[in-house]
């Protein structure tokens, strides 16, 4: 038989080195896992591309941001917040809550449900039924002066900056429609939004839609031309008062007038 190739060899001058001890064939080795190989794309290159993008779609839909997640959770935790509101709104002590109350008392039915399908019929009047301006107008205006007189009346002080700051905006909001509501006027859907934007306005949050509109657009506007709209302010002023001097002094005139006419006539 051969000699085996790792068997010692004999050193230069008869030493024979130590053997080498080579662990044994399944010591220390550890067999890599099978991979499969590569599936042949169904197609040619464009079946492989479309695989490709299909599988880098998929593990990009699997793996949501941290961004995206708190972005979710925020929306829910809202959602949450205006519920809470919303019902909060519904169970305070006034007349349209009393009102509900008897309802759901009577039908059992609970009052967000009977205040939901109430905006909702609402909300489909404003777009198909008769009289949705005056409707849209009872609603803007009406309940919240009935509100502000009970600010008024309160003693606590925030309601009333809450509800000054809806009239100012209520008031910037009919001038603009002035002249706007000969175009918008026409549109299927225009008292229906503009009815759900006056509630944003008067919604009972703190961040209602006064709030938002006054501190980001119309306060900077304000402060930015103040001097400015005072004087435009004191000029018209100074014009009503020349006007209202003028008249009063015609109208003594005239009555001064006509009584010395009468007494020659007698």
């Amino acid at each position: 038989m051969a000699p085996s190739s790792l068997a010692p060899r004999p050193a230069p001058g008869g030493a024979t080195p130590p053997p080498r001890h080579l662990p044994p064939p399944s010591a220390g080795r550890v067999c890599p896992r099978a991979v499969p190989p590569p599936a042949a794309p169904v197609g040619g290159p464009a079946g492989g591309a479309r695989g490709g993008a299909e599988r880098s779609g998929a593990c990009s839909s699997a793996a949501v941001s941290p961004g995206r997640q708190i972005g979710h959770l925020d929306g829910l935790a809202m959602t949450a917040a205006m519920r809470q509101r919303f019902d909060r709104f519904l169970h305070e002590k006034n007349c349209m809550t009393a009102v509900l109350e008897r309802i759901e008392s009577k039908t059992g039915v609970n009052r967000t449900y009977i205040a939901t399908a109430i905006v909702g019929v609402v909300a489909v009047y404003l777009v198909v039924g008769y009289g949705a301006s005056l409707l849209c107008n009872v609603i803007g205006f009406g309940y919240p002066a009935y509100i502000s007189i009970k600010a008024i009346e309160s003693p606590n002080k925030d309601d009333d900056t809450q509800w000054l700051t809806y009239w100012v905006v209520y008031g910037v909001f009919s001038i603009v429609e002035f002249f706007s509501d000969i175009f918008l006027s026409w549109f299927p859907f225009y008292y229906m939004l503009k009815c759900g934007f006056l509630l944003w306005c008067m919604a009972p949050s703190p961040s209602n839609g006064a709030e938002f509109l006054y501190h980001r657009i119309i306060r900077p506007f304000f402060l930015k031309h103040e001097a400015q709209l005072d004087s435009v302010v004191q000029d018209l002023k100074d014009k009503a008062a020349e006007t209202a001097d003028t008249i009063t002094k015609e109208a003594k005139k005239a009555t001064v007038n006509l009584l010395g006419e009468e007494k020659k006539s007698t």
